[in-house]
This record gives structure tokens, sequence and C-alpha cells, in this order.
């Protein structure tokens, strides 16, 4: 099975960010707007419950996390995808850290950005009239988040909330 972790913004946000990816993001119908924590990664049957146990874990002396959506930015050249780019904070960078430390995976393929994804696949010009009208308008938005989520990718490509796991550290 093929699993990722995430993190779900408020309604708000998402209500935000799915006003671009109606028209501009070609996984639109896979997945709501999210933070991505972890690339997806393969977990047989056997593992999984030792695997949310860690995640148990982790979430009981992970603090909440706060993130700033400050500006709408672009990973071009190497990809065509627009999103929303969230400030660094310690929650946030910490979480992630420790979702690559053992008992998880340590592999990361790219550094990591915390981003909202609003448009992806676009053709360039495309891709650079958005991202133009996105830098003139502007973004502010901060929030606190109490979950994360272990998502599973279905055959039919969406995925699917598998579990919620509460921060409950200070």
């Amino acid at each position: 099975m093929t699993y990722g972790i995430a993190l779900f913004p408020s309604n708000e946000l998402q209500d935000e960010a799915n006003s671009y990816r109606k028209r501009f993001d070609s996984h639109y119908a896979s997945i709501p707007p999210h933070i991505t924590l972890t690339d997806s990664f393969e977990l047989d049957e056997e593992a999984l419950a030792s695997f949310l146990q860690s995640l148990e874990e982790l979430a009981n002396t992970q603090p909440k996390v706060v993130i700033e959506v400050y500006k709408a930015d672009s990973f071009i050249p190497l990809y065509h995808k627009i999103f929303l780019k969230i400030r660094e904070h310690e929650t946030l960078t910490s979480l992630h850290e420790r979702l690559h430390t053992a008992p998880f995976s340590s592999e990361m393929t790219h550094t990591f950005v915390p981003h909202i994804t609003i448009a992806q696949d676009l053709p360039k010009a495309e891709n650079d009239d958005l991202m133009g009208q996105l830098k003139m308008r502007g973004f502010s938005h901060n929030e606190v988040i109490s979950e994360f989520h272990l998502i599973e990718k279905k055959d039919d490509e969406k995925w699917v909330i598998v579990r919620t796991f509460e921060l409950k550290g200070e």
C-alpha cells in the first residue's frame, strides 16, 4: 500500500486554495488542499500496526503546528507548480524532521518547502500569467493546526485518510 503524511488546513484556507485548484490543478479531484510532510512510501499490512503506534507516540509529544501563508510562489524551472508558500516555523520544521528520523524513514528526496499547491501541469504561458496575477494579489493567513493525517493512495489515484493523529505536545 502507498501512504503519505499530511496536514490539512482549515476549511477557510482550503476554500481559498480550491478557488484556484478547481481551474488550475490537475490533481484537484485526488486530494484536498494540504501540506505534504513526507514523500509517499510503501508499507505492508504487517508493518502498519507498529507504524501507527509510532505515529501515535510522536503525536503525543509534538506541539500543534503554526502556519503562516505569506505569498504565492512557484518551483519553476524545476516543476510547473504554483503554490501558497508557508513561512517556516519551529513547530512545522520539528514535525517534518521527526517524521524523517527513526523509526520513520530518513529518506528525503528534496528540501522541505512548506506549501499548499494551487496549480500544476499548466502550459508555460498560462503558468506565467497566473503567477503574475498571484504576485500582485498578495496572501496573508495564519492558523494553528492541531492534527496530522496518515493518508493512503487508492487504486483510483485518490488519497483517503487512514487515521488522524491529534498533536498533544507542549
